[in-house]
């Protein structure tokens, strides 16, 4: 069954799926398939033929990513900023030590969904939501997570539930 969440039903249905998707990824981390990640890879991109982020942009507009040092460096260049001065303007140290947004939705999301520093964007957005990344029963709490508000993420880890029988 292919549930095609929509963005209002997306959380509840996650938040349904949440204890299946937990047994699910405790049972895959203890024992992957060997070809995990060539699996991986073709639910991804069979999922991405049928999601256009630019209809959706939650994730831009719900959550904020991680911006590495690489990414300060590489933003702040494109905006001709010193890094302290971008970091001050668009970013806050959080919880974990770590540089995220001030706030959400992110400042750099156009009203058409569009990034406005796509080819500059940090590392954790153009990896999002990080279903074909390698390895990738090594994130399985971030992507219990993010099934929550990417709805190619739930149809991914949906098609992965009828593919590997564990």
């Amino acid at each position: 069954m292919n549930l095609e969440p929509n963005l209002e039903s997306l959380p509840k249905l996650a938040k349904d799926k949440h204890k299946e998707n937990k047994t699910f990824f405790t049972k895959l981390k203890k024992k992957p398939p060997k070809q995990l990640d060539y699996l991986m890879q073709e639910l991804h991109d069979e999922a991405f033929k049928r999601t256009d982020c630019l209809d959706c942009a939650n994730c831009c507009k719900t959550t904020g990513p991680l911006f590495t040092d690489k990414d300060i460096v590489r933003i702040a260049k494109h905006f001709k900023m010193k890094q302290q001065h971008f970091i001050d303007t668009y970013l806050r140290v959080d919880e974990d030590n770590d540089y995220v947004l001030q706030s959400v939705p992110c400042p750099f999301l156009g009203a058409d969904n569009y990034c406005s520093i796509y080819d500059v964007r940090p590392k954790a957005c153009s990896g999002f939501p990080h279903t074909d990344r390698k390895k990738f029963h090594q994130i399985s709490n971030l992507t219990l997570k993010n099934v929550a508000i990417c709805p190619a993420a739930f149809n991914i880890v949906e098609a992965m539930k009828r593919r590997i029988k564990l």
